[in-house]
């Protein structure tokens, strides 16, 4: 809508976990390091956590753009499951036939693919993402799988990825075995006010014009008194502080606009769930979302 009007050859804050729009804050490079290392070396069970919207998607997509050759890869994003439909949903992803087989015939046939795979001098690498939702009985059967190993390496290489919440799921006295397990620990913490700053940058010129807009300094601040870091909330406000200056033919944004957006919204209460917020809504904001083509996924 607004991508003529900012000279723009792609929208700048859509929130598809697209890996060329990723900016890589601190703690994303810190995060990246770890993944890196921990899949090149074989170092078996590796966690990653952040907050909702804060980037893990976009993240592990970028991981897995950059694997080598050697890497077999297996991802999964539905962790509402059983034991046996997980198990399955692997030996699926991994390219085994899993259809109408039980618990016993599926471990056998994953246990004989890494091993088989190991062989061949192959990687295999299982990412589990919105690992939050599994039980803990699902987590401890996922700790039984990285026994699969020899004395010199661990066949199978196990992400765990989630929100903040996974942490405090697998600290419980039951899951100590998995705990031990984890060589690789590592969190996404949100951005910093400079950070924000430099992460719409980033977006606008990835977008194909870093001079589209001027933000001043004061429109920076309310951006991260609202967003708080998150750089999904980040996107959304931004999104619509984009649309609102095309409208406006406007190729600034200041703090008033800022905050005239963020109440037009009820952001407080839409994004943090502050009920007591005093502004009424006034349109449906997910028919407007949807029709700017905003919809909830990565970064």
């Amino acid at each position: 809508m607004y991508k003529k009007f900012f000279n723009f050859k792609m929208k700048p804050f859509e929130l598809v976990p697209n890996p060329a729009f990723l900016y890589m804050s601190r703690t994303h490079r810190r995060a990246m390091y770890y993944l890196d290392y921990a899949i090149k070396e074989r170092a078996g069970f590796i966690l990653l956590t952040g907050e909702v919207g804060s980037g893990k998607t976009t993240l592990i997509v970028d991981v897995i753009n950059r694997l080598d050759k050697t890497a077999t890869l297996a991802k999964i994003f539905n962790t509402k499951v059983n034991s046996e439909q997980l198990l399955a949903m692997i030996n699926d992803d991994f390219g085994l036939d899993a259809r109408g087989k039980d618990k016993v015939s599926l471990l056998k046939d994953l246990n004989d693919f890494v091993v088989e795979q190991h062989a061949k001098g192959n990687n295999p690498v299982l990412i589990i993402d919105e690992a939050q939702n599994l039980r803990p009985d699902l987590l401890e059967e996922i700790r039984m799988l990285s026994n699969l190993e020899t004395d010199r390496a661990k066949l199978l290489q196990i992400v765990l990825v989630g929100q903040p919440e996974l942490r405090e799921i697998i600290s419980v006295p039951g899951l100590r075995q998995l705990r031990q397990r984890i060589s690789i620990n590592c969190s996404i913490y949100p951005l910093t006010r400079e950070e924000t700053l430099e992460y719409i940058l980033h977006r606008l010129e990835v977008a194909g014009n870093r001079d589209a807009v001027m933000f001043d300094d004061g429109s920076i601040d309310v951006i991260y008194q609202h967003c708080k870091g998150i750089p999904r909330l980040t996107n959304i406000l931004c999104d619509f502080l984009l649309l609102t200056a095309c409208n406006e033919e406007r190729r600034e944004v200041d703090a008033a606009m800022v905050n005239d957006i963020a109440k037009d919204l009820d952001f407080e209460s839409l994004y943090w769930g502050k009920l007591d917020s005093p502004v009424k809504k006034t349109i449906d904001y997910n028919a407007l979302l949807n029709a700017l083509g905003i919809r909830e996924a990565g970064q």
